[in-house]
């Protein structure tokens, strides 16, 4: 866990790829009994430390988290993020893709992508359908080739819904598979058990102090830097 932002309000961490956000069945240390410790240790806390969840990252998943150190900041990050006025980049080496594939819209730098998932609860895992189904949930992002490899891509995705495991299945129903990701068609693992999935960068105005946070993500591997070094 790496600290990126830090005020009496919110905390930002930058998270590796295997850590889970949230206690789960695991029983595994989760991220937020850490920030705990870490804000309990460095300011001599006594007694319970509060710590709000805002939302989640997928356990392969690299990058940005994050909590509210108070109620008030809780509350209004909750609504900030249920509202969409919290802005997050993701970052995600793939595979190269197919073309003519539906549900690919636009010919500007950000391609659309839109979807309708069903989520599979005994799998963990999401299907992508072109049309609404039963039990379906309209799923949309934006997309962008960053840079371009000789075996993958790197893509920055922006997220205009929040859909369970939303960019590993809409990407893969295009081609671009994520490294490393079996669950979605990945045809091998990376060494790690990662998925080549980072929460780069997240904007958003402060719960409290209203100015404008900004807050990046260091990049997690080689194959991530050797492709950014490339950018188009």
């Amino acid at each position: 866990m790496e600290v990126v932002y830090e005020d009496n309000h919110i905390i930002i961490v930058s998270k590796r790829s295997g850590e889970i956000v949230q206690g789960d069945k695991t029983g595994d240390t989760p991220l937020s009994e850490t920030v705990k410790e870490y804000i309990k240790t460095k300011y001599q806390k006594p007694g319970n430390v509060f710590l709000g969840v805002v939302h989640r990252l997928d356990r392969p998943v690299w990058g940005l988290v994050v909590f509210a150190r108070t109620s008030k900041a809780l509350t209004r990050l909750n609504k900030m993020f249920a509202e969409g006025e919290v802005h997050k980049t993701y970052w995600a080496v793939t595979g190269k893709g197919v073309q003519g594939v539906q549900g690919v819209q636009g010919d500007e730098e950000f391609k659309e992508l839109e979807n309708w998932l069903v989520r599979n609860e005994k799998q963990n895992k999401s299907y992508a359908y072109d049309h609404e189904v039963p039990n379906s949930k309209h799923a949309l992002l934006h997309y962008r080739v960053l840079a371009e490899g000789e075996n993958y891509d790197l893509v920055e995705v922006r997220l205009m819904t929040g859909r369970h495991h939303q960019i590993r299945c809409q990407l893969a129903t295009i081609g671009r598979t994520i490294k490393g990701d079996l669950k979605y068609g990945a045809r091998r693992s990376n060494p790690d058990g990662s998925i080549s999935l980072l929460a780069r960068s997240i904007e958003f105005v402060h719960p409290v102090t209203k100015e404008v946070i900004r807050a990046e993500a260091a990049l997690p591997d080689e194959l991530f830097k050797k492709l950014a070094e490339k950018q188009l």
